[in-house]
């Protein structure tokens, strides 16, 4: 970049290292006088390149290895392939690598965010002035004398969450979307389940963002690249910095019920007409498979693909099968080369087995036409889910803040394939005004011992969950479909102490090949799902010690009114029942180990 670009800004500087040319800090100016700060990481030689960009809060230059160390060194020590090709100068947290991709003539471009590392200004995430930011940054570098005009956004979670945001601000420059394990709904995904209200938020607040915030200044980390200070070189005070920030929790605890302010920080896929490649994570179960498969059957767009895979949050983005997929899908939109993307089949589910097996399978569709609806009904007295219904009354009572009940399915026969969205129907009375439903799907080996799975952050992850508040019962009715209620959640109906009301509960979707002699269990909870056999660990960038639900708890509930008994009711009148997607057989690709 000749001369002086950005003028005299004293932060911006520009560099030949490891291949690449290199603006640090360059500024990108926002319409209300704000700067956000990005590195650029471009070819070193003439021309107009694609861009790839992520634009978020988790600061650019903190690398992956220091502020992430935990997940880091559970990646590589499974996957070296992910370190190999690669100095790892460059990593940083849930955005791509930049020498994976320079070399293959793409720019790599990563903003901080309003308020976040050396951004200034007050951090909002999520919310709709972050969003006007991000798509301002699109059509900044679209326009560069280094860009070919096309822009392309890659990320995960936090860097895939916001591009469904930005899409639907049609942003000029904007070509497509790779949403890596991305939530879509910020009230139903991330903060309240069923109408229950999660911690996770308000504790990733705390670890992942004010640890980063713009004004930390020499409090905060330096960067292990080149030195300078990671949050900022200015250093505020703790009430400066408590003041350029949103009171994030607190907006959570008090907003109960789903509102404007959800919806403003929420996707509208009406809006995206873009190509999008949207991969979502089975073991993701409390904030991001819902909202990658909702994207892909919502978006407005005539081109789209759902791709589905197992193992840890942030794996298989970094794999060598998440970035052939990623360059494939890329290389045909931003390239225009031929890739094989044309013969992409628009789903592709990774059908999971015991053992961390996947087993590649092309579809047409989501949820699969071909699924077989099977109803398993509770039968209190004997524990089991059935094919019938029961033909008298049956209950079963457990205390409202207790481990619950189990069903177990009979053995099977033969291998049987559950993979889509599930629901159950539960008839539910309550010695109380309230009463929260955690529901859990499990898997039973033929000993009856509990088969569990890595999952996209807890270890010991159950097939599935589902939740829901009694008092948010209310269906929306235009948006509800037979395997996924969709509930309202604008209104609180407090329950009648003894009546029976009727409870549809969403349960996010899952894939399992259930073997022969294994059993399926669902289970009917008071509180969290809880791994029997011992703790999971812990992340380093997470408060929670992992039990079986990850960061994703659900604590700090009132004993007066969500303690008292709970009674699910069976019975011809009272039909309490899971549905199942049984997938009929169909031939499969070759077995991912």
């Amino acid at each position: 970049m000749a001369g002086k670009p950005y003028g005299d800004d004293p932060q911006f500087r520009t560099q030949v290292r490891d291949g690449m040319r290199i603006d640090w800090d360059v500024p990108i100016k926002m319409d209300d006088g704000n700067v956000l700060r990005a590195d650029i990481f471009r070819p070193n030689k003439r021309g107009r390149f694609p861009v790839i960009m992520s634009h978020g809060p988790y600061a650019k230059g903190l690398a992956f290895q220091e502020g992430y160390e935990t997940a880091w060194n559970i990646m590589v020590e499974t996957f070296p392939e992910v370190a190999q090709g690669t100095t790892n100068k460059y990593a940083n947290w849930e955005v791509v690598d930049p020498e994976k991709w320079v070399p293959d003539g793409y720019v790599v471009i990563r903003v901080d965010s309003r308020g976040s590392g050396r951004s200034p200004g007050v951090v909002d995430v999520r919310s709709p002035r972050e969003t006007k930011d991000f798509a301002a940054c699109i059509d900044w570098a679209g326009v560069q004398p280094w860009s070919n005009g096309k822009v392309g956004l890659n990320g995960i979670s936090y860097y895939a969450i916001n591009q469904w945001h930005v899409a639907a601000l049609k942003p000029k420059h904007l070509t497509a979307l790779c949403v890596w394990e991305g939530a879509g709904d910020y009230y139903r995904d991330s903060n309240y389940h069923g109408g229950i209200l999660s911690t996770f938020v308000t504790n990733w607040y705390d670890k992942q963002v004010e640890s980063v915030q713009y004004g930390l200044g020499k409090n905060g980390p330096r960067s292990a690249v080149h030195g300078d200070l990671v949050c900022g070189p200015e250093t505020f005070t703790r009430a400066t910095l408590k003041k350029n920030r949103t009171d994030l929790p607190h907006e959570l605890r008090t907003r109960t019920l789903d509102d404007a302010w959800y919806r403003g920080r929420s996707a509208d896929w009406s809006k995206i007409d873009v190509p999008v490649l949207s991969a979502g994570n089975w073991g993701g179960q409390g904030l991001h498979p819902r909202g990658n498969i909702d994207g892909f059957v919502h978006a407005a767009s005539s081109q789209k693909w759902l791709e589905m895979h197992g193992r840890e949050h942030w794996t298989e983005f970094y794999t060598d099968y998440g970035l052939d997929l990623q360059k494939r899908f890329f290389g045909h939109f931003l390239k225009g080369k031929d890739t094989g993307w044309k013969r992409q089949p628009k789903v592709l589910l990774n059908v999971r087995h015991p053992d961390e097996v996947f087993v590649p399978r092309a579809e047409g569709e989501w949820p699969i036409k071909r699924t077989k609806w099977t109803k398993a009904y509770l039968d209190p007295a004997s524990g089991a889910l059935g094919a019938r219904k029961l033909d008298r009354k049956r209950a079963i009572t457990y205390a409202g803040l207790g481990d619950g009940a189990t069903f177990l399915t009979p053995a099977a026969d033969k291998p049987v394939e559950v993979t889509g969205p599930l629901a159950a129907k539960l008839f539910v009375s309550s010695e109380t005004r309230d009463a929260d439903m955690f529901l859990v799907v499990r898997l039973f080996s033929p000993d009856l011992k509990e088969v569990t799975f890595k999952g996209a952050l807890d270890p010991h992850t159950p097939i599935a969950q589902g939740w829901l508040r009694a008092s948010h019962r209310k269906l929306d009715r235009k948006k509800s479909r037979k395997h996924q209620p969709y509930h309202s959640h604008d209104e609180a109906q407090p329950l009648k102490p003894g009546a029976v009301y009727e409870l549809d509960v969403e349960i996010w979707p899952t894939s399992i090949v259930v073997p022969a002699g294994y059993r399926l269990g669902l289970t009917v909870r008071g509180r969290d799902y809880v791994y029997p056999g011992g703790s999971g660990g812990r992340l380093s960038n997470m408060k929670n010690e992992f039990t079986g639900v990850g960061p994703f708890v659900h604590d700090g509930r009132d004993a007066r009114v969500y303690g008292g008994n709970v009674t699910i009711h069976c019975g011809p009148n009272h039909p309490s029942h899971l549905l199942l997607p049984v997938i009929p057989p169909k031939r499969a690709g070759k077995k991912r180990t």
